[in-house]
């Protein structure tokens, strides 16, 4: 393919409630869309950096720069163009991981839908569906939370993540363990909340039955989750602190993980993220698939990833209701605990014209 045009379109997605986490409350969704045109086809690509740089550095105005500055620019150079050839080609231009994946992904959804193949057959997929767990924010009151809580396992979720931190830790998961017993599939995520002087208050969680605790200290205290991995028994698994294969590698080797969560944006990319799979899957550590609050195309690709084989937990691939009212996309709809894995060509959907326009607040042409 030869790149011919590039645009960049900012969308704000209301959410249905706050979404609170350890760095802060989110009420609306800012996403930048990445849409590749060639000499071929056109596809999507999802950028999942936030507002403003609380998940990561990375934030909407940066990538949106950063794409239409030097990313864009890198492979309007290439003579032809495949999914294959964009990490290389932006290797050279450090960081800016998320903006990079958005990038790669319309590339691949452009390459497959010229081609008529699905993603999920492209990445490997083993599964026509996939189970669906659910990240539930941090409440105002544990009678919130039992709610809330409540009503996720009614819709028929699989598994429910629980945010934490310092504070809204031990009470909570109790809370959560009493109401609804033993045999809810229950793990929590601290989003870095924690320091290696709160290991006793984890190790607290070990007599609830989790399945994991997620990214208890800072991303680049790797060597501290390794010593923490001594004194609980909960599984440590690491999200942040994984950015690539080689990262994945060496926090196993390290014994600071025994679970990864893979999220594509986080780690440059569906086809980095597939490389990790394969490094966990060769080690015999589990992996599944995390959310950044996607809209259907993002969630289309991470539906398609969590098919593989190596994800054997149920991910945050959630449904559409479960964030938005109204998709850009045609909504993801859980059945039976489940999602369906798209099987177009490409990603396997399409913006809806109307829905789109509607959440657009400003769309760019980069300039080739």
């Amino acid at each position: 393919m030869k790149l011919t045009a590039v645009e960049l379109r900012r969308i704000r997605m209301p959410l249905v409630a706050p979404f609170r986490t350890s760095f802060g409350t989110q009420t609306t969704r800012e996403v930048l869309l990445v849409r590749v045109v060639t000499d071929e086809a056109q596809g999507w690509g999802e950028c999942v950096a936030m507002a403003e740089p609380l998940y990561s550095s990375e934030y909407v105005w940066a990538a949106a720069d950063v794409l239409g500055r030097f990313l864009v620019p890198a492979l309007a150079a290439l003579p032809r163009l495949d999914a294959a050839a964009v990490a290389p080609a932006l290797a050279p231009l450090k960081g800016h991981r998320m903006a990079k994946a958005a990038l790669e992904l319309a590339v691949l959804d452009a390459e497959l839908r010229e081609q008529g193949r699905p993603l999920a057959r492209e990445l490997g997929a083993v599964r026509d569906s996939v189970p669906c767990g659910v990240s539930v924010g941090i409440m105002d009151s544990i009678g919130e939370l039992l709610d809330t809580v409540g009503g996720f396992l009614e819709a028929g979720y699989l598994r429910i993540k629980l945010k934490i931190q310092p504070g809204w830790d031990i009470e909570p998961v109790r809370a959560v363990r009493e109401r609804f017993g033993d045999d809810v599939l229950l793990q929590v995520d601290a989003n870095t909340a924690y320091t290696p002087a709160d290991a006793r208050t984890l190790a607290g969680l070990d007599p609830f039955g989790l399945l994991l605790i997620e990214q208890p200290l800072e991303e680049d205290d790797v060597l501290g989750h390794a010593e923490l991995a001594k004194v609980v028994t909960t599984p440590i698994c690491l999200d942040e602190s994984i950015v690539s294969a080689r990262a994945a590698a060496d926090a196993i080797r390290l014994g600071a993980c025994r679970v990864v969560n893979v999220k594509p944006g986080r780690v440059g990319g569906y086809l980095e993220a597939r490389r990790i799979h394969d490094v966990c899957a060769a080690h015999g550590v589990p992996v599944w698939c995390g959310g950044m609050l996607e809209t259907g195309l993002g969630r289309a690709a991470n539906v398609a990833l969590a098919a593989l084989p190596g994800f054997v937990l149920p991910g945050d691939t959630s449904a559409s209701d479960r964030y938005y009212r109204t998709d850009i996309t045609a909504p993801f709809v859980l059945a039976d605990g489940h999602l369906p894995v798209p099987t177009g060509p490409g990603l396997g959907v399409e913006p809806l014209a109307g829905e789109l326009e509607a959440v657009t607040v400003s769309s760019e042409w980069v300039s080739l």
